[in-house]
C-alpha cells in the first residue's frame, strides 16, 4: 500500500481580478505545482472579479471588508482573516494582488508561511506603481519578485526573480504588461520550490539544499 501524499493547502488572497491566482491554480491544473490544492480565496473587496473566478471554478471564496477605520479596524479585520484561513486548514498563504499592507499578528500566524508577489526587481522600486517608478528612474532591467512576507513591506526573503528588458518605447502600461507575464510563471514556480522543502534559508538568502 502507497504512502499517503500530503496535500498542501493554499490560502490566495487578492483584491482584483485575480490574474496570479488563475495563473496558480491553472499551474496545480496542469501538474506545474504538485501537491496542493487552493482551499480558500479571500478578498477585501466584495465585489473583486476573482471571488467571481474562484465560484466559477467550485472553489471556495469569501469577502472580509474591512469594518470601519483605523488600527483597532485594520488589527480586526486581520483577526478575521486569521481564523478563516486557519478554518480552512491553509498552509500557505499567497497574496495575489492583496492591496492591503497586513498586520505583524498576521505575519506571526503564518511564520515563513506567507508569499507575496511584487513588479520589481526588490529592493529596487517597493510599494505601489513599481512600473513607473522604474521608467522614470531610467532602469534598463525591470521584472518580478517573490518574496516571503514578514514586518516591513516589500521586504521579506526573496526567493525568485525573473527579469524583464525596459524598451526605450515602454509606457507604465506596456512594461506592466510585460512584468504581469512573467508573474504568471514566476509565482506558481516560487509556490512549487517552497512546497518542497528542499532549501533553507541563510541570513537573507534563500538556498536550494543540494
Amino acid at each position: 500500500m502507497e504512502p499517503k501524499k500530503t496535500v498542501h493547502k493554499l490560502g490566495i488572497l487578492l483584491s482584483g481580478k485575480g490574474s496570479n491566482f488563475m495563473a496558480i491554480h491553472r499551474a496545480i491544473a496542469d501538474g506545474r505545482i504538485q501537491g496542493a490544492e487552493i482551499a480558500v480565496v479571500i478578498s477585501n473587496k466584495p465585489g473583486a472579479g476573482g471571488l467571481e473566478a474562484a465560484r466559477s471554478l467550485g472553489l471556495t471564496a469569501l469577502a472580509i471588508p474591512q469594518e470601519g477605520k483605523g488600527p483597532e479596524a485594520r488589527e480586526a479585520h486581520d483577526t478575521r482573516m486569521i481564523a478563516a484561513l486557519t478554518d480552512h486548514g491553509v498552509d500557505l498563504v499567497c497574496l495575489a494582488g492583496y492591496m492591503r499592507i497586513i498586520t505583524p499578528a498576521f505575519v506571526e500566524a503564518f511564520p515563513s508561511r506567507i508569499l507575496n508577489i511584487h513588479p520589481s526587481l526588490l529592493p529596487a522600486f517597493p510599494g505601489l506603481d513599481a512600473q513607473r517608478q522604474a521608467l522614470e528612474y531610467g532602469t534598463k532591467v525591470a521584472g518580478c519578485t517573490v518574496h516571503f512576507v514578514d514586518e516591513i513591506v516589500d521586504h521579506g526573503v526573496i526567493v525568485l526573480q525573473s527579469t524583464v528588458p525596459v524598451l526605450d518605447e515602454d509606457t507604465g502600461d506596456t512594461l506592466a504588461a510585460r512584468i504581469l507575464e512573467q508573474e504568471h510563471l514566476a509565482y506558481p514556480e516560487a509556490i512549487s520550490r517552497v512546497l518542497s522543502g528542499r532549501y533553507h534559508v541563510v541570513g537573507r538568502r534563500y538556498l536550494l539544499k543540494s
